[in-house]
């Protein structure tokens, strides 16, 4: 088949493992022709490309600066521009290629024009959503947006009310592009069992098999084995870390949708031991709090390291022995971190510091392979730090690769996906 992807990750190369870049690669693999078009920001200064390398078609469209640090106004004009110049490039570069395949992820909810131009120009192809974001309900949960016009309860009648209606219209705006997109997907695809439900009832118009499980997955090469010892303690001693007790490593975005204060209550609480040591990595807009709580307070037991390049990431976590996650408690929407699949590939159990709606703990406990606690309870997080250092870290990191092994690999994806085809 032909196959394009739409995504809003600078980052997809098939040679480059990640959950869309294992999945593209594994289309080709199975001898399909695979066509990528993703953005290249204006500050990389690149143009508007249609290349081809290693049996993958790319097709990197010009667009404004849409993340990192540009300005609000500009990523908010990128994220609605964006489908224009997307469905613009497709039709000068691809328009001559019929396609059986129209695959797409959100974020954003945004690509609604494109689809409608796909579907027109290829009526047998087959739409797939690959939902990673339930956007913009996850705005209104940390308050960038309202729902409703009506005051806020902390707000004082008329001037609440005001101050409330631009959120509101921008909800409207991109509630109104959500459902056009849940309408032009013949089927959707989510991270967790619990997503699939939150979709089905928060839009009773969409048809309930229309809607499945397609997780975040990836590929293994190779059986990854275990970080001997002799490689574990010179990867610690390279950061500055222990090598005699027990690590905790949060690794990724440090950002509003982290709950970055109750991360640091947590470490701030924990700060002290001497039985294990917590190592946090990556940045983020919330990255200059943790720096600030980090160079004014005790932190015997706790490292805070900058992002690293993907393969020192990858042999730091290897060096570990449990990951964590953490999510802030606001949120409705039951969210499903990629970040779970490296500790899981790693052999290591997690603890999942989330909203109640998250089901990531809950599958952990009930696979015996980490513990949850609500992420506005320092105390609970504490008790699960006990619990996991009196418990058999081997064995329980054992149980989530093969949890991995059954639930999370890359033609999981790929099969739920081919199973409509």
């Amino acid at each position: 088949m032909n196959i394009i992807f739409l995504t809003m990750s600078s980052r997809v190369n098939v040679n480059i493992p990640g959950i869309y870049s294992d999945l593209m690669r594994k289309f080709r693999d199975e001898g399909h022709d695979v066509y990528i078009v993703n953005p290249r920001q204006r500050c990389t200064g690149e143009k508007t490309q249609l290349c081809k390398a290693d049996g993958v078609h790319y097709l990197g469209v010009k667009t404004l600066n849409v993340t990192g640090g540009a300005n609000v106004i500009e990523k908010g004009v990128g994220q609605i521009s964006v489908e224009s110049l997307f469905k613009r490039a497709i039709k000068r570069y691809l328009g001559h290629v019929k396609f059986n395949l129209i695959l797409y992820s959100t974020p954003p909810v945004t690509f609604t024009k494109v689809i409608k131009y796909l579907k027109a120009s290829n009526p047998q192809a087959m739409t797939y959503l690959l939902l990673k974001d339930i956007f913009p309900q996850n705005a209104v949960d940390l308050g960038m947006m309202v729902a409703s016009p009506k005051p806020s309860p902390q707000g004082k009648g008329l001037l609440s009310a005001v101050i409330n209606m631009p959120k509101y219209w921008l909800y409207e705006y991109f509630r109104k592009k959500e459902k056009n997109l849940y309408a032009l997907s013949d089927f959707i695809g989510c991270m967790s069992p619990a997503n699939v439900q939150y979709v089905i009832k928060h839009n009773p118009e969409i048809n309930p098999d229309r809607v499945e499980v397609a997780p975040n997955s990836i590929e293994l090469n190779n059986e990854t084995q275990p970080c001997d010892e002799v490689s574990k303690r010179e990867i610690r001693q390279k950061y500055g870390l222990p090598v005699d007790k027990p690590i905790f490593i949060y690794g990724g975005n440090l950002g509003k949708p982290q709950g970055i204060p109750f991360l640091i209550q947590c470490l701030d609480a924990n700060a002290s031991r001497s039985d294990c040591h917590f190592v946090v990595v990556g940045n983020g807009t919330e990255r200059a709090k943790l720096d600030n709580w980090y160079h004014s307070h005790g932190h015997n037991s706790v490292t805070l390291l900058n992002t690293l390049p993907k393969d020192d990431y990858d042999m730091l976590v290897r060096s570990c022995d449990i990951g964590l996650i953490f999510l802030d408690y606001h949120f409705t929407i039951p969210n499903y971190p990629s970040r779970l699949l490296p500790y899981l590939e790693n052999r290591m159990p997690i603890i999942a510091s989330t909203d109640p709606n998250c089901d990531t703990g809950s599958i952990a406990e009930q696979n015996g392979y980490g513990y949850w606690c609500p992420s506005n309870d320092v105390n609970a997080f504490t008790q699960c730090v006990e619990k996991m250092l009196h418990s058999d870290i081997a064995l329980m990191g054992q149980k989530g690769y093969e949890f991995l092994k059954q639930n999370y690999l890359v033609e999981h994806t790929y099969n739920a996906i081919m199973s409509h085809v």
